[in-house]
C-alpha cells in the first residue's frame, strides 16, 4: 500500500483533515461510496462525470492508503474490483455533512443550479463535440 506525502506536522486540526480531503474528486468520490454503497471502478467513473480514469485511479490509491476506502479484490476471471467506505471514510463524510449543508445553503443563496450527473454527462459530451 502506497503511503501519502504528507503526514505533519499540521496546524491544526483543519489542516490534517483538508490534507486527506484535498483534491477535487476525493470528497465527491466519498460522497458516491456514501450515497450508493460498494461500487465498481467503472461504477465510480459513471457517478463522477468529467473525473479522468488516471485521476480516479490515484484519488482511490490515496483514499486507500489514508484508511477511507477499502479495495476488495477478487480473482476472477475477468478481474473483478470493488471499492468501499471504511469506518474511517464513514466518518469523515459524517463530518463533511454541516460542509455540504453549508453548501446547499450557499447555493440556495446564489440561485446556481444543480445539475444530475446525467446532465453533467450530458454537458461533458457537448463541450468535447
Amino acid at each position: 500500500m502506497a503511503t501519502s506525502a504528507r503526514r505533519g506536522p499540521y496546524f491544526c486540526g483543519i489542516d490534517a483533515a483538508m490534507d486527506v480531503v484535498a483534491g477535487k474528486w476525493k470528497s465527491l468520490i466519498l460522497w458516491e461510496l456514501h450515497e450508493h454503497g460498494t461500487r465498481r471502478f467503472a461504477e465510480l467513473r459513471r457517478g463522477l462525470p468529467g473525473v479522468s480514469e488516471k485521476m480516479l485511479i490515484q484519488h482511490l490509491r490515496e483514499m486507500e492508503a489514508d484508511g477511507l476506502v477499502h479495495r476488495e479484490v477478487y480473482r476472477e476471471v475477468p478481474p473483478k474490483v470493488e471499492y468501499s467506505l471504511t469506518e474511517h471514510g464513514v466518518s469523515l463524510n459524517a463530518a463533511l455533512a454541516s460542509l455540504g449543508e453549508w453548501g446547499s445553503e450557499r447555493m440556495r443563496r446564489i440561485g446556481a443550479e444543480k445539475v444530475s450527473v446525467n446532465d453533467a454527462g450530458t454537458a461533458d459530451r457537448r463541450a468535447s463535440a
